[in-house]
């Protein structure tokens, strides 16, 4: 049964108070003044891991699953609560997804030979204590995603969070290890620090015990991991267009891509963050999103205020800004609208601030070109060489193979809005920590194993 609002409310106001001073996490599980100490409580716990059987290990899992469809509401609302963006309906739904579809022990498969002069396996191993960086734009999604996926495998594993969510990030560790201990399984499965900060990253990355590294967020902790010496999974940033050919169904286009990047405020990497339309489509395009979908269509008066409000005059995004809603962002550019409004649009040339740059908020530029070549050209151009999503509207399957082939990301969204790419609304698992840039992609349990081979020569074949 769902908690009502006021219930949730004073129970995350209540965690969060509990969370103020220093010291006050003593006693949660997994939680830790020094990273030293985590460490060291993570390596121990790893020792249990490793021996537990599969069946073990699943039962970790589930219990994680459960917890995390019963905490969903208040993990939320702790999430928006502290970092101030996203919005709590669509982090409940993210919470629910991640628990139902990020694959546990069944990802773990069994590779076999067997003939003349034996039998040989391939198969999969844990790496240890894994070192994983985690973002606060979906702090408690990827934590829950990464240590159900780390744990499958064998291994435990090291949480520095982003400092802006590390009273979400540690009320979820603490959550994890409670459902360990009631699986019969060891606490401190996942850990992590009372206060992350670089320091406590580069002990993580340093550590020798430690032997794969995994980063979830911008290009700058990725490159931090991929410089580390180590075996390293970094799943950086991109800034995914979808493409609207002359043969898409316009309508449905319209109302997938604004769902899509309206999902949480534009927060998950893979959203939608600029159109290319081509030009016998643009206008029909547009009326849709206005007309239909809750777009605001900004002017160039609010398209100069809006790029002087997100981004700074050294090019970075302003922090207060990302994952807003459409209408606070309008809010304060001095544009009020109503609750309706979920999206801004304008359409502009490719190089436009907003265009070009991955905003992860609630705003759609539109580039009008004239033919498919140059649409793809333009969306290759815009995705900047991330390889990590981009999306397309066809019912031309030779037009999808020459955008897919071009394009080369990671995900590739044909006929629907970007969340079904993570199995929300389509087909497959679901993940939040998309390595494009190492070349994992959508990262699961397997993802965090060694492959190790065994071969018993002339015996064990009974054929």
């Amino acid at each position: 049964m769902s908690l009502d609002e006021s219930m949730i409310h004073d129970i995350v106001q209540k965690v969060m108070a509990n969370m103020q001073i220093a010291g006050s996490v003593e006693g949660m599980h997994g939680v830790f003044q020094d990273m030293n100490d985590a460490i060291k409580a993570s390596i121990e716990a790893q020792k249990v891991v490793r021996n537990l059987t599969l069946d073990q290990r699943e039962k970790i899992i589930s219990a994680i699953r459960r917890k995390t469809h019963e905490n969903a509401e208040i993990i939320a609302n702790m999430g928006v609560n502290e970092t101030g963006m996203g919005n709590v309906g669509d982090k409940i739904l993210k919470h629910h997804l991640t628990a139902d579809k990020t694959p546990g022990t069944e990802d773990l498969s069994t590779i076999a030979w067997s003939g003349d002069r034996g039998l040989t396996l391939v198969e999969m191993g844990p790496f240890g204590v894994i070192g994983a960086i985690t973002p606060a734009t979906n702090p408690s999604e990827t934590v829950i995603c990464n240590s159900i996926g780390m744990i499958a495998g064998g291994n435990t594993v090291v949480f520095n969070p982003h400092p802006n969510a590390k009273k979400t990030t540690i009320f979820t560790i603490n959550m994890i290890n409670e459902a360990s201990l009631e699986a019969g399984g060891p606490d401190n499965i996942a850990v992590t620090v009372e206060v992350p900060t670089m320091d406590t990253s580069a002990i993580m990355m340093k550590h020798p015990a430690i032997p794969l590294l995994v980063a979830t967020g911008g290009p700058g902790v990725v490159t931090a991991v991929l410089s580390s010496g180590k075996r390293a999974i970094g799943a950086g940033a991109g800034n995914p267009p979808a493409l609207v050919d002359d043969t898409a169904d316009v309508r449905k286009a319209a109302q997938d891509i604004v769902n899509g990047c309206t999902f949480d405020n534009n927060l998950p990497c893979i959203a939608e963050k600029e159109i290319v339309a081509m030009d016998s489509i643009a206008d029909e395009l547009m009326h849709y999103m206005i007309q239909e979908n809750g777009c605001y269509l900004a002017n160039k008066e609010v398209q100069d205020k809006l790029t002087a409000t997100v981004i700074t005059p050294k090019g970075a995004l302003n922090r207060k800004c990302v994952g807003r809603s459409a209408r606070a962002l309008l809010s304060m550019v001095g544009v009020e609208v109503g609750p309706e409004i979920r999206c801004i649009v304008f359409e502009g040339p490719k190089e436009h601030p907003l265009i070009a740059t991955e905003l992860m908020m609630p705003i759609l530029g539109m580039v009008r070109v004239k033919t498919f070549e140059e649409g793809v050209e333009t969306a290759v151009w815009l995705e900047h060489g991330n390889r990590h999503s981009a999306h397309i509207h066809s019912k031309n399957v030779d037009n999808i193979t020459t955008y897919a082939k071009a394009i080369d990301t990671a995900i590739l969204v044909k006929n629907g809005p970007s969340y079904a790419a993570l199995g929300f609304g389509g087909e497959g698992y679901c993940t939040f920590t998309i390595a494009s840039r190492t070349g994992e992609g959508l990262t699961s349990a397997q993802t965090f194993t060694k492959r190790r081979r065994c071969t018993m020569s002339d015996s064990l074949c009974i054929r």
